[in-house]
């Protein structure tokens, strides 16, 4: 019965330098050993064995591996070459070179979080990227949970605590189908708001909160009529379908807006300029790999986000 659990690495090189260089002395030259100390090795690891691991050679003045022996010294270098393998995987790891990184982005950012993550795999390709998508409620509690390690959002939370860095301006406005009659007009007002249709995101939504507190200012407490909807999509297909306005994140109306399928209207205080913000828990620090993907982020500047059509022309 063989004794895996008494072979040793110094055992294992010892047989090593024996086959490269030809004898016990050789050996203990190269590893700076005696010839007894590798002796003492060899003759543990053939006792792990039960059996006979070196032969004298022909000349009688050196060793040479038995058939054993060599399938031994193969497995060391298996061994040997995952170890290394491992090596290096633990230092780039420990550099932030690799590893897995979860990013949280609110359901707003998903217009623009795929290109981030494209650029991402072509700048740290090392780095494996998940990406998890929710409303601004969903981010918050996998902020709080540690499900993400990092995270793109509006305004950053007061609860859990965390440290934000601004990644560049986040417009949201009014939207319209280009037939509406309020296209086109200049300097709107709230009394020709109150009549219209607002098609709303859910509760929870960074826009819907961002909506309600526009509509307060600017109706001075009337109320407006809404119509929920639970997805950006389903608005601006709405919007276009002519069921109603809506406020929204124009990050999410780029190609619409570019297109004319959809308009901006020149209504009180718009478009209000916001800022995306790269967040992350402030009580833990950040793995080597998240690290790494945030210097990343931060400085490619906002390149990634989406440019809006007529923006200056209206803001």
């Amino acid at each position: 019965m063989y004794h895996l659990d008494a072979v040793t690495l110094k055992q294992l090189r010892a047989l090593a330098a024996v086959d490269r260089h030809g004898s016990m002395a050789a050996a203990g030259a190269a590893l700076g050993l005696t010839p007894p100390a590798v002796h003492s090795q060899l003759k543990a690891l053939e006792q792990a064995f039960g059996l006979a691991l070196l032969q004298r050679s022909s000349d009688a003045a050196g060793s040479s591996l038995t058939e054993e022996g060599r399938v031994l010294l193969d497995a060391h270098v298996r061994i040997d070459t995952a170890l290394t393998q491992a090596a290096q995987e633990i230092r780039a790891l420990s550099e932030g070179l690799a590893g897995r990184v979860t990013l949280g982005v609110v359901s707003t950012g998903k217009y623009f979080a795929p290109r981030l993550v494209k650029t991402l795999h072509t700048l740290i390709p090392n780095i494996e990227l998940v990406l998890r998508v929710g409303n601004r409620d969903q981010v918050i509690r996998d902020l709080e949970n540690r499900a993400v390690d990092l995270a793109i959002m509006g305004r950053p939370p007061r609860q859990p605590l965390v440290e934000a860095s601004a990644l560049g301006e986040h417009p949201h406005g009014l939207i319209a189908p280009p037939d509406h009659p309020l296209a086109g007009r200049p300097a709107l007002s709230a009394a020709d708001l109150l009549g219209e249709t607002l098609i709303s995101r859910e509760p929870g939504s960074g826009t819907r909160i961002l909506m309600t507190r526009y509509l307060d200012r600017l109706g001075d407490g009337q109320v407006f009529r809404l119509v929920e909807m639970g997805s950006n999509e389903t608005i601006k297909q709405s919007v276009m379908a002519g069921l109603g306005l809506a406020f929204l994140s124009l990050h999410t109306v780029t190609e619409e807006l570019r297109h004319g399928q959809l308009v901006m209207l020149a209504a009180p205080q718009l478009p209000i300029l916001r800022h995306w913000f790269l967040v992350h828990r402030a009580e833990y620090p950040l793995r080597p790999a998240a690290k790494s993907v945030a210097e990343v982020v931060l400085g490619l500047k906002g390149t990634y986000l989406p440019a809006v059509h007529g923006l200056s022309d209206d803001g």
